[in-house]
């Protein structure tokens, strides 16, 4: 392979958005740039924390994979960083496997994404039913928000289960031990996030426009975190739980994972990955909405692929495409993936710099930003709409979200998958049909209707419509069949074998078989299976010539 070919492959969109790059864009790209860093810092050490890891992971992880994600990948105003999405599966990864098999997971599904986008398959992830996203993702933020009560209330819990019922179990036999100034503190902080969005939404279009575009969640962190340390509130901290964050980004450490332990891992591996192509190419395609650009689907699987292989050997968690800082983004005057670039530098400073101070935070402050976070990023509207629906979808739907908030996510996929597949097969079979063809439609079957049975096939002859043969075949009364497959689009192996059943049972009936319109696809796939062979002399090219030649061949007969 050559340069050319090589960057028709690997073309970041960071090359085309330098040309003619001027001043100004490059100030606004800062600008935003720096906003999105703001808005990123308490979301990127709340998702670690809510997922079982240090608050550092989430920081090193939108700092290493917000840089690569935006250097390298398809959408030119996308971030990067850690996501809600991930809570979940991340925090039953490290209750059951360990930290050092989380690492192998994530670059296991960063080399899966790479791979998804070098072959070309990120449109693949547009074919994945609005049913099973929905069902999943309001599975996860109603899981989000069970995880935060912990720190909500305040509960002296030392290690909380990854499973639905043991949560339930934990909370309920702790709730004795709740404290009162974590919960007025964690009401706090969302009633002034709640209050802050409404303002924010109020002042968009007034001369103090540029206070709305201050982010809430930093709004709440930087009050909860003064008031506690003024009135030196009894509530636990990032500095009494974890001792801090560090000032400086970590060296590369390969992890010392056990081999026993990670040959389980190719279940949450696929879910890892698949959930970061979701999250990635929905926000991208979100993104495109809000711009009028179109991103590159493999080029941003590519990226995600890269950062997701690199950011654990560096003490970071999955990344992913996020819509929250992405939609920041783009309203703070981001136009080229530098907005993303510096977003990551501007973490990389306030952890080199301030560091000191994120040791004051308090975790019910983090809480309530994720409960705000995980409302937000449910869709809970789609329950009210779910009577406008067929039964399969609300089947879909409500399975996906029960499975996903009681069992497991990586279960949910997998049933609303396939129960999706099931349906769209079901739909597309009932969609195709055949007809009896009578002397009405082709007037020169008047008078052989004894001697000549016509019919018409419409739709997919697949798997899941080959009983449409088996239904002439039971039919076939006369001397001559003729069967019409002009109106059908698609044949797959199933069909093409079907129709060598029905060959071999007229010959077997001694009937005369006549088809008519092979063209396009059916007509490759009955040339490569070797159907065509077998129908050498009975083909025809449409319905009125094949009954021409069914009636041609009467005469011989009777005489």
């Amino acid at each position: 392979m050559n340069w050319m070919q090589a960057t028709h492959f690997f073309r970041p969109r960071l090359l085309e958005s330098l040309q003619g790059y001027n001043r100004k864009r490059f100030a606004q790209d800062v600008g935003a740039g720096m906003t999105v860093g703001v808005v990123a810092l308490p979301l990127a050490m709340a998702f670690a924390i809510a997922s079982g890891l240090k608050p550092e992971a989430g920081l090193f992880t939108a700092i290493i994979a917000g840089f690569l994600i935006s250097a390298l990948g398809g959408s030119r105003v996308q971030i990067g960083g850690p996501a809600g999405a991930f809570i979940v599966i991340v925090y039953g990864i490290v209750e059951r496997y360990g930290l050092a098999n989380l690492i192998l997971a994530t670059a296991m599904s960063g080399v899966l994404l790479f791979l998804m986008g070098l072959f070309r398959l990120g449109n693949l992830i547009r074919f994945i039913p609005v049913s099973v996203v929905i069902g999943f993702t309001n599975g996860i933020a109603v899981l989000i928000m069970l995880s935060q009560i912990k720190d909500f209330l305040g509960l002296k819990i030392v290690s909380m289960p990854a499973d639905f019922f043991g949560i339930l179990h934990s909370l309920w036999h702790n709730l004795h031990s709740a404290n009162l100034a974590s919960l007025l503190l964690a009401l706090a902080s969302l009633s002034l996030l709640v209050g802050w969005l409404r303002m924010s939404r109020r002042l968009l279009g007034t001369r103090f426009q540029a206070i709305s575009m201050v982010p809430g969640s930093i709004i709440a962190l930087v009050f909860a975190t003064l008031v506690t340390w003024l009135l030196s509130l009894p509530v636990e901290t990032i500095g009494s739980k974890f001792g801090g964050i560090p000032s400086a980004m970590p060296a590369f450490e390969w992890p010392a994972f056990s081999w026993d332990s990670a040959r389980f891992l190719l279940m949450p591996t696929l879910t890892l990955t698949l959930l970061g192509a979701i999250e990635s190419l929905l926000c991208a395609r979100i993104a495109d909405g809000m711009t009028g650009d179109r991103h590159n689907p493999n080029q941003e699987l590519m990226a995600q692929g890269v950062a997701n292989f690199v950011t654990p050997f560096f003490g970071g968690m999955p990344a992913t495409g996020t819509i929250a800082r992405t939609v920041t983004n783009i309203q703070s005057g981001g136009s080229t993936p530098i907005s993303g670039m510096v977003h990551a530098l501007t973490l990389l400073a306030v952890v080199l710099v301030a560091a000191p101070l994120a040791a004051h935070i308090p975790l019910a402050a983090l809480a309530a930003i994720l409960m705000f976070v995980a409302w937000n990023m449910g869709e809970w509207r789609e329950f009210l709409l779910l009577r406008q629906y067929r039964m399969p979808y609300r089947v879909t739907l409500l399975a996906v979200f029960f499975l996903t908030v009681v069992f497991d996510l990586t279960v949910a996929v997998e049933v609303g998958l396939i129960a999706a597949c099931l349906t769209f097969i079901y739909r597309i079979s009932s969609l195709s049909r055949c007809e009896n063809v009578g002397p009405r439609d082709q007037p020169t079957l008047a008078g052989h209707e004894a001697q000549i049975q016509a019919w018409r096939i419409y739709g997919a002859l697949f798997f899941g419509a080959v009983k449409l043969i088996e239904e002439i075949e039971d039919q076939i009364r006369t001397p001559v069949v003729v069967v019409d497959l002009k109106n059908v689009i698609y044949i797959d192996s199933s069909g093409a074998d079907a129709l060598m059943n029905l060959i071999d049972t007229c010959r077997k009936k001694e009937v005369r078989l006549i088809v008519c319109g092979l063209l396009h696809q059916p007509l490759d796939i009955a040339r490569r299976s070797g159907l065509l062979e077998h129908l050498e002399g009975q083909l025809e090219a449409d319905l009125p010539s094949g009954l021409q030649k069914a009636v041609s061949q009467l005469a011989p007969q009777g005489q």
